[in-house]
């Protein structure tokens, strides 16, 4: 890779990605990072090499692409005070600050600076993140192509064709490790209650969770059907089945995905300065 990337935020995400861009060949003296939490700060230059740094106006300049790492209520005031850097140099800005609108971002960094959304996920932390990316129709190929290189350091990408996409993102992948979290939580303490010990019921937990997961991802992406595989008619799993639709499964999901969409979206206005009807 021949770029120059900075970081505003080196915490979960924000290091994921270092450790990522580190890992597929760019070069740690072309990383720099904008943080204020000297512990951190410090941790991020030994482990990794690259420039911390708590002026956040150092970090960005020179940047081929600036990653807003921030959280919601943080994005204002960091891009406004970064605006005359941004102005000036025009980095590519790409933000993974949940809910926070290109326009806003764009109104604080000064004119003339591109700006693109992200909205990566926890298995980040892995390598094995889910990202959706947004990008203005005026956004140039070299853009995103850069926005790609980036975020594809830690897991798959997939492109969203209008930004308002972001918030069901946020619901999906975004918040989706959760919900399988806990999924996997209720099911350990339900066989708990039914007599198995915990740590067995734990492990057994952990490893299905796990193993789907591959089952999936190797896939040709028929869930439906993989499911289905799982289900012997008349069989254990389809009387688990058939309770789940009678507690209408599906429409708690829908209740619960539109609940995390909603947030995101009440983050944009209470946060940013642009509204929406």
């Amino acid at each position: 890779m021949n770029i120059s990337a900075a970081f505003i935020g080196g915490g979960n995400m924000g290091g994921a990605l270092i450790r990522g861009l580190i890992a597929r060949g760019l070069p740690a003296g072309r990383i720099s990072v904008g943080e204020a939490e000297p512990a951190r700060r410090a941790a991020l230059a030994d482990e990794l090499g690259v420039r911390a740094t708590a002026d956040n106006r150092e970090a960005v300049d020179g940047a081929d692409v600036v990653v807003l790492a921030v959280k919601p209520y943080d994005v204002a005031s960091t891009v406004q005070a970064l605006a005359p850097v941004l102005s000036r140099k025009r980095p590519l800005v790409v933000s993974i600050a949940a809910g926070m609108r290109i326009a806003d971002i764009e109104s604080w960094s000064g004119p003339g600076v591109t700006v693109m959304r992200a909205m990566p996920n926890r298995p980040a932390l892995n390598g094995a993140g889910a990202t959706a990316i947004y990008a203005p129709a005026a956004t140039s190929p070299a853009q995103r192509e850069l926005a790609a290189q980036v975020m594809g350091a830690v897991g798959s990408t997939v492109w969203v064709q209008d930004e308002d996409h972001i918030d069901v993102v946020t619901a999906l992948s975004g918040s989706g490790p959760a919900y399988f979290f806990l999924l996997a939580e209720l099911m350990t303490d339900v066989a708990v209650k039914l007599g198995l010990e915990r740590a067995s019921a734990l492990e057994l937990a952990i490893q299905t969770l796990y193993g789907s997961g591959q089952m999936a991802r190797a896939s040709d992406g028929d869930l439906a059907r993989l499911r289905a595989e799982v289900t012997s008619k008349g069989g254990t799993t389809e009387a688990a089945v058939r309770a789940f639709d009678a507690a209408d499964l599906r429409g708690i999901v829908a209740a619960a995905m539109t609940a995390a969409a909603d947030r995101g979206r009440e983050m944009a206005r209470a946060y940013g300065n642009t509204r929406k009807t």
